[in-house]
């Protein structure tokens, strides 16, 4: 079984849909900190895209220790995240904050919306190993099968520009 955690609007085929929002594809509307539903081991592949920073500081730890739970053995959980030092970047590069704010805070236009977390890569890695994850290291994702889903692990500065620009979100994989 593959999971997509807080996949809001997109679609991967083959993967079980979870978000907090019922849209048409998803397959189980909760929170994606408690799958309580799905077994132990059970899990071949978890992915989830700009999410993880819409949980607080404090409860980081337990997420990701409930996505490890339902993993199998060797099993792959792979995050992508607004990179804070890419963020760092490109408001020195714009001289402006207004590239920034959505990365930093989330657009804030619903009630799940809301950013309370930043991660870099080292931070994000320490909090992975804590809960026994291995073979922590970035992925490429027009390396994925999911490469051809846009959403914002895509994302760069310029808008768009995604063989000249600065990729804004840090994707990580990690193996249980």
């Amino acid at each position: 079984m593959k999971l997509h955690l807080g996949c809001g609007k997109r679609y991967i085929p083959g993967y079980v849909h979870i978000d907090a929002v019922d849209y048409p594809h998803v397959d189980h509307v909760c929170s994606i900190d408690n799958l309580s539903f799905i077994a132990d081991d059970s899990c071949d592949v978890i992915y989830n895209c700009h999410v993880l920073e819409h949980f607080k500081r404090r409860e980081v730890v337990k997420v990701l220790a409930e996505w490890r739970r339902v993993l199998k053995p060797d099993g792959i959980l792979r995050i992508s995240v607004p990179d804070f030092a890419a963020i760092c970047e490109i408001y020195r590069l714009a001289g402006s904050i207004d590239p920034v704010v959505g990365p930093l805070f989330g657009r804030q236009d619903y009630l799940y919306n809301i950013h309370y977390n930043v991660f870099d890569f080292n931070y994000l890695a320490k909090e992975l190993m804590s809960v026994g994850f291995t073979k922590v290291n970035r992925y490429n994702w027009r390396e994925t099968e999911h490469a051809n889903i846009d959403d914002y692990s895509q994302a760069y500065y310029p808008h768009m520009d995604k063989e000249n620009g600065l990729l804004v979100s840090l994707n990580i994989e990690a193996v249980k």
